[in-house]
This record gives C-alpha cells, sequence and structure tokens, in this order.
C-alpha cells in the first residue's frame, strides 16, 4: 500500500517544487507522511464543497493545485472558514499536497498542456527554468495563422466552456502564440519579447487588458478556473496510472465560482 511519502516523491519527480515562485506555498501541506493511502482527490481549490466530498469519500489525500493553507497562519480555529475547512480535514486524517505553480511550469505542467492543446509547435518556456523543457509560461507557432476570433474558438473548444474575453481585433492574424495558465498578465511583456501576437490566459487586470491592446498583443481570457481546471482531470489519471493499486478522481462537486451569463 502507498504512503503519503510515495505520492509526494512522484508528485516532486513529476512537479519538482524547485520550479516554485519565491512567494509560493508548495508540497506536503498538513499531514503525516507515513500515513497510508488508498484514495486520492484531485483538485483545483479546496472549498467547503471539496473538502466535504474528499472527507464523505474517504480520501486520505488532497492533490490541490491552490494551496491551503497559502499565508503562514497565527491561529487555527473555526471562526473563519479556512480555519473551519482545515480543522475538519485533520479531523478526518485527510492529507494535503499542493504543486502549484511548480505543476503550472513542470516539463509537463499545465502551460504545456494548453501549449499542446492548442496544437503549437516548436513550444519552449517563456521565462526558462534550469532544466530543459521547464519554466513559466509557454509559446510556440500555429500550424497555420488563426485570427483571433478562431483562436478564442479553440481556447473554448480545448478547456469545454461556452464564453471566452478576448481582447484585440477580432480578425486580427495570429501565428505565434503565449499560454500562462491562471491569472497571468505579467507574462504580457515576455509573450511580446518572444514575438507573439496574443497570450491566452485566464485572467488580467484591466490596465493590462489596455497595455495588450497598445502594443498590439491580442488575449484570448479563459476565466481563471477554466485555465487550470482540465489540468486536474488529467493529475487524477497521471497518479492512477502511477499507482494503479490506489482509487483516484478528480473532485466531482467543485465549480467555477464566477457564473459567465
Amino acid at each position: 500500500m502507498p504512503h503519503v511519502a510515495d505520492i509526494a516523491a512522484f508528485l516532486e519527480s513529476f512537479a519538482p517544487t524547485v520550479l516554485a515562485e519565491s512567494w509560493d506555498n508548495v508540497g506536503l501541506l498538513i499531514g503525516r507522511f507515513e500515513q497510508p493511502v488508498t484514495r486520492v482527490m484531485t483538485c483545483l481549490t479546496i472549498t467547503p464543497d471539496s473538502a466535504a466530498e474528499a472527507i464523505a469519500e474517504g480520501a486520505e489525500l488532497i492533490v490541490t493545485h491552490h494551496p491551503l493553507p497559502f499565508r503562514p497562519l497565527k491561529r487555527l480555529t473555526g471562526e473563519t472558514p479556512e480555519g473551519r475547512i482545515l480543522l475538519d480535514l485533520i479531523a478526518a486524517k485527510v492529507a494535503v499536497y499542493s504543486p502549484h505553480t511548480a505543476f503550472d511550469s513542470a516539463a509537463e505542467g499545465i502551460n504545456q498542456r494548453l501549449a499542446k492543446g492548442l496544437g503549437l509547435n516548436n513550444i519552449a518556456p517563456l521565462v526558462c527554468g534550469a532544466e530543459p523543457g521547464q519554466g513559466a509560461g509557454r509559446f510556440g507557432r500555429l500550424a497555420k495563422p488563426q485570427s483571433l476570433a478562431e483562436l478564442t474558438a479553440a481556447v473554448k473548444q480545448l478547456l469545454g466552456i461556452e464564453h471566452a474575453q478576448a481582447v484585440g481585433p477580432l480578425d486580427q492574424q495570429i501565428t505565434q502564440v503565449a499560454v500562462a495558465c491562471g491569472s497571468a498578465g505579467e507574462f504580457l511583456g515576455p509573450a511580446e519579447a518572444a514575438g507573439c501576437e496574443c497570450l491566452v490566459t485566464g485572467e488580467v487586470r484591466f490596465h493590462t487588458a489596455l497595455e495588450a491592446e497598445a502594443l498590439g498583443v491580442g488575449l484570448v481570457l479563459a476565466g481563471h478556473f477554466a485555465s487550470e481546471r482540465f489540468a486536474l482531470d488529467e493529475l487524477a489519471e497521471v497518479l492512477a496510472r502511477q499507482f494503479r493499486e490506489l482509487k483516484v478522481w478528480a473532485s466531482r462537486t467543485e465549480r467555477d465560482p464566477i457564473q459567465w451569463l
């Protein structure tokens, strides 16, 4: 029977924590390495609903993209939503592991999967890491030019969403595309420097959208949730293949808190 330590060691090899941003909180956040594991749930974020699902389904480990806790805690009580979730998980002996920005930047991480899913060629990191194929963001070339409208449609199809936002002329022709999951407006500069005509991400600030417009770099904004959640389904499949004795599933109750009308 695998232990938390075995799964943590695999995740460290799959998404080395050295790739994480300096401000991040990654690795094993709750639990004991020696704890046996039979059931694992992946999710984008630990919420009251996803935590309750993990407890009800008997998971001994949650692999969550977004860390919980994220910031240092001065106290752990039931007076806050975060405290209540953590206390419930600890009481149920559910361990928590988060790869977060290490998974974003890994060789087979979220941004690599986004780039491949959009059919980009000659994929490379926007900001290179220490090892080949690792680093923050990705960029590559389309097999043939697409308009911003066509690229937006391709993003929606890949992520299984009905709505997305775009910045720039919808008939703008695009051959080189940058991708950066989540909230990634800081990659606008590296995308332009890499010769990209478009950055695909989850969300950006209003003034970043204005800057992109001024630079002539299109934006496709799929929403923070959609730009990352698909990869947690795929991570569940990766873990299930690696640990065939485990029951692994992606949260079935998790949803985007933002409604697109």
